[in-house]
């Protein structure tokens, strides 16, 4: 069993705001919607050239595990691991195999309102849901298990509150006001230490989850390397 006693991860997690009222997630997400109908075009591309199936070895009853981390509760996810299976799907069926079933794993924080996005999923889906809560920035599958992972629009998402920020006497202190363009050179280099720290988390939990011959999708927000830091 791994040592959970060094996580990096703070108490303080917070999920998208649940159900689907008027100032829910689900009725506020356009925006992350059209970048993953956008991003639709390269994944499909990038399945059907790289993804392994020969590599992957698929036993005959074993399913094509798919994960979505930090799927949030609204119809995105959904729009988004249907995209995948369906261009796995073809991929399976141009190299004239049988495609596999296929299980989906939807991640995000132990608060998530998994209940609402179970309950929008579609009749007649072409795959097994279940949900796993708990951060992305630790291990969340065993050795090996996933031949697809997703992320879109979750990375930008911290797991700490830099230190350096909420420093009073510091170099970094913020105000209490989160990182913005025009910053202190400080309080950037501060959110990009952490930014650094949680991706290296993030990838070394991944590279071990997934299987070889498998992807990886992400999709991260970002400003261009030209903003201006004062």
């Amino acid at each position: 069993m791994e040592d959970k006693s060094k996580s990096i991860i703070s108490s303080n997690s917070y999920a998208m705001s649940s159900g689907d009222g008027p100032n829910s997630y689900a009725q506020n997400s356009l925006f992350q919607r059209e970048i993953i109908e956008a991003a639709k075009v390269i994944i499909d591309e990038e399945i059907t050239n790289k993804l392994d199936i020969q590599k992957l070895s698929l036993a005959t009853s074993e399913p094509f595990q798919i994960a979505d981390l930090g799927c949030s509760c609204g119809p995105n996810t959904i729009l988004a691991t249907r995209n995948i299976v369906e261009a796995v799907e073809l991929k399976f069926q141009t190299q004239g195999l049988i495609s596999p079933e296929f299980q989906v794993f939807f991640n995000d924080q132990v608060s998530n309102d998994f209940n609402s996005l179970f309950a929008s999923l579609p009749a007649g889906i072409k795959y097994y849901a279940a949900g796993v809560p708990g951060s992305f920035h630790d291990r969340l599958f065993p050795k090996a298990s996933l031949h697809f992972v997703f992320s879109s629009c979750t990375l930008n998402w911290l797991s700490n509150v830099p230190k350096g920020v909420l420093d009073r006497t510091g170099p970094a202190w913020n105000k209490g006001r989160i990182h913005y363009t025009g910053a202190p050179k400080e309080v950037f280099e501060a959110y990009s230490d952490q930014f650094a720290m949680d991706m290296d988390s993030f990838l070394q939990a991944r590279v071990k989850e997934l299987a070889p011959g498998g992807l990886m999708a992400l999709v991260i927000p970002a400003v261009p390397d030209v903003a201006s830091h004062s």
